[in-house]
């Protein structure tokens, strides 16, 4: 038998489907391509076959700025699971895009005592060492 320790658990990685391919393709290309939806007219999040409420299939993927507003968070001074013991605290977080869809991320060089709820944050492309992977963060924009 197997016995695992946070130290020995490497944090768990998304799986890229062919639904969600082009998102995780524009991350690595630092950028943010999410759905639109001609028939309802807005952006959509998270990928998905058919667009909600009209169930037409007519759903593009369009690049945003990836720029919004924090909506919510909670700084977590302890791991939510082993696999990120190691992280420390951590900052989770919603972002509420320019665009519309809200977006669950993590913010990073942050003081959390400096955060409040609808301020400006920018994208950061976090590529993730363990795995052929590119990860979405944010941070508070930077003052004028």
């Amino acid at each position: 038998m197997t016995t695992y320790t946070p130290e020995t658990l490497s944090r768990p990685l998304p799986v890229p489907t062919p639904l969600t391919r082009p998102f995780w393709d524009a991350l690595a290309e630092r950028k943010i391509r999410i759905q639109y939806s001609p028939s309802l007219g807005e952006y959509i999040f998270y990928p998905r076959p058919l667009a909600p409420r009209t169930l037409a299939d007519d759903l593009e993927w369009r690049e945003i700025s990836g720029a919004g507003t924090l909506y919510s968070y909670t700084v977590a001074t302890r791991p939510p699971a082993a696999h990120f013991a190691s992280a420390g605290q951590m900052i989770l977080a919603i972002v509420q895009w320019d665009e519309g869809p809200k977006f669950s991320t993590e913010i990073i060089n942050a003081d959390p005592a400096q955060l409040q709820i609808g301020m400006r944050v920018s994208p950061v492309f976090c590529d993730h060492p363990e795995g052929d992977i590119t990860m979405l963060r944010y941070e508070p924009e930077a003052s004028s």
